[in-house]
């Protein structure tokens, strides 16, 4: 027989059936092995084959062989990921606002180059959470390379940044300018991406929504800010903030109901202690910056919580309630 065209190519080749032909489940035989082979214009001799096995066993592919009757089955047992561990990131990507319609398509696509074509059928699924809109910036994702990029080489970074008009378009601010800043940190915060950055002008740490920014390019001059950004704990400097809004960070007193003692806990985590005041209230002191979000979040608990002090923070509160009842 002459030696097919892709002889070279052998090994890769039967690496390739057992990585999409083949699972636990799904096994291939010898001849079948040769006829896929011979498709691919290699030759292909039992011998040689089972040599060519050994040699990718001994490399780190965990193929077994499988008698099942009379026949016997070659396949691949074990990969770099689970198919339980697949599905959950599969479910994180169509979940997420940050990541586009598009962009999650080709994401779970390549994911899916990661088991066989029979595990890979398990992965092809729909995820619906209620309320969800995808993120229409299709550019974040190469944005945030750049980001890294002057993250890793202590750069800053030029960007644009936007906001939607009532007309469903950009508007840049800045009046089209670039906005300069020193990058620290990208963080996530309620479903969307945030950028931690200094900005020179007014000396001070800023955070900006990544799927906001555009034309985001690496420029040559180091970073600023270093001291303000190690004077920070990344977490708590995040926890502290409702949705990456501005604000002073305060000290503040809150009393609860008992049963938002969860509704805490998820908000502040543990650290924060939650003290009883009476057989239906506790009280727990938070830092936390004090923002419209902060307020809003307040509002939206109702009755069951309130600002005790400081008495700077609940005169906020009072403003931020007459504001709003001043449009009723």
């Amino acid at each position: 027989m002459a030696r097919g065209k892709n002889q070279k190519l052998k090994m890769l080749y039967l690496a390739k059936l057992f990585i999409e032909k083949t699972d636990e489940n799904h096994g291939v035989t010898m001849p079948e092995i040769i006829e896929y082979l011979e498709k691919n214009d290699i030759d292909a001799q039992r011998k040689s084959i089972y040599s060519d096995i050994d040699a990718l066993v001994e490399f780190g592919y965990d193929i077994i062989k499988e008698q099942r009757g009379k026949q016997t089955y070659y396949f691949l047992a074990s990969r770099d990921f689970e198919v339980p561990e697949l599905k959950l990131l599969v479910d994180a990507i169509q979940a997420s606002r940050f990541i586009t319609t598009r962009k999650s398509r080709e994401l779970i696509k390549k994911l899916e180059t990661l088991v066989s074509e029979y595990d890979a059928k398990l992965l092809d699924r729909e995820v619906y959470v209620a309320g969800r809109i995808k993120n229409m910036n299709e550019s974040i994702y190469y944005g945030i390379d750049a980001i890294h990029s002057a993250l890793n080489n202590n750069h800053k970074i030029k960007f644009h940044y936007f906001r939607w008009n009532v007309k469903g378009e950009q508007e840049l601010g800045h009046d089209g300018e670039y906005y300069v800043v020193s990058p620290w940190a990208l963080t996530w915060d309620n479903e969307n991406y945030y950028l931690v950055a200094h900005d020179e002008q007014s000396d001070q740490l800023r955070h900006y929504r990544v799927d906001k920014m555009k034309d985001i390019v690496e420029i040559s001059e180091k970073r600023a800010g270093s001291a303000l950004f190690k004077d920070q704990d990344k977490a708590v400097y995040t926890e502290k903030r409702f949705n990456m809004f501005n604000g002073d960070v305060k000290r503040v007193k809150l009393k609860c109901k008992n049963h938002l003692s969860n509704v805490i806990v998820d908000q502040f985590g543990l650290e924060e202690t939650m003290r009883p005041c009476d057989d239906e209230h506790f009280t727990v002191n938070v830092d936390v910056a004090v923002s419209p979000h902060f307020l809003g979040w307040v509002v939206a608990l109702g009755d069951e919580i309130e600002i005790v002090e400081p008495e700077a923070v609940v005169n906020e509160m009072k403003s931020y309630l007459d504001r709003i009842r001043s449009l009723y």
